[in-house]
């Protein structure tokens, strides 16, 4: 008797098949190897949701050992730049692809390192991980990380930013303003002696945390997107930071897309104009210098 697999199972052959793939091709790198601060004893395996009806992204939680994907670019296009990507989803999980691995693999197709990462989770059912302490510190050594590896990645130090969307917004926008630039005791490791102030930021329809609210000329440079019909604190509030930013002397610069809401990340054929933001901010890194080969 012949016996036929169902199409949802089908699927989800082809999801995994395809992430196995995706993993060969891009490394990922563990952030801390010998178990990240906080998390001892934990090691409940990752888990991974494929996309199905109502939710069509990539959902990963139960996060222990946080890490970063590393999309690479060629080196005939490589410009020295960097971005550390935090993908969003409420601190409860990662939209891994759209707002992860779907843009790390489009900055590297357009000469920019891109790489995903993999922070834990502070509203996860039973977790007892902090935004602003967890999550903030697998944000901080993965910049650290980044800068630590420049020469053998082919990357200016200080052409190094982070992008966050929604919760990882958040995580972005406390990274550019809680940064040290490396420890100096003795006994930490190389890693945590290496700066992590990232160089630009972009922040794309973020949880804004009220300390970006005090903008200073030491703010790093800010992309910032959002739709129109997105939430007002995020609809009105991003468009009151660029304010706050300009009038700092930041440079800045703001999108704000009619017709979209939330969630838009990266999608393969959503059409302009919201489907153009990778190439506005490829712009804007240019404008401001970040592409310039060093």
């Amino acid at each position: 008797m012949k016996s036929f697999l169902r199409p949802a199972a089908l699927l989800g052959m082809l999801f995994f098949a395809v992430a196995a793939l995706a993993a060969e091709e891009a490394p990922v790198i563990v952030l801390w190897p010998n178990g990240a601060p906080g998390s001892e004893g934990r090691s409940a395996p990752e888990k991974v949701e494929p996309p199905k009806a109502g939710q069509n992204y990539i959902k990963v939680s139960s996060i222990h050992q946080p890490s970063i994907t590393a999309y690479l670019p060629a080196k005939e296009k490589a410009t020295g730049a960097a971005v550390v990507i935090c993908p969003g989803g409420g601190h409860a999980f990662l939209a891994m692809d759209i707002e992860g691995d779907n843009v790390g693999r489009w900055l590297a197709d357009h000469g920019i390192a891109g790489f995903a990462l993999k922070y834990r989770l502070a509203r996860e059912a039973g977790s007892t991980y902090q935004v602003e302490v967890h999550a903030l510190q697998d944000t901080q050594r993965a910049l650290r990380l980044v800068r630590s590896r420049a020469a053998e990645w082919g990357l200016a130090t200080n052409h190094i930013g982070v992008m966050g969307f929604s919760a990882g917004g958040q995580l972005a926008a406390l990274a550019a303003t809680r940064y040290d630039f490396g420890s100096t005791n003795a006994n930490a490791d190389a890693i945590d002696q290496v700066s992590c102030k990232p160089n630009f930021q972009a922040l794309m329809y973020p949880a804004i945390p009220r300390e970006m609210q005090l903008a200073k000329e030491t703010t790093p440079p800010a992309f910032l997107v959002c739709g129109a019909n997105d939430r007002t604190n995020i609809s009105e509030g991003l468009p009151s930071l660029y304010l706050k930013m300009k009038q700092a002397g930041v440079t800045a610069e703001l999108h704000v897309y009619s017709g979209t809401g939330h969630g838009f990340g990266l999608r393969p054929g959503t059409t302009a104009p919201v489907g153009a933001w990778p190439d506005r901010f490829a712009e804007w890194l240019g404008y401001a210098g970040f592409l310039k080969k060093f």
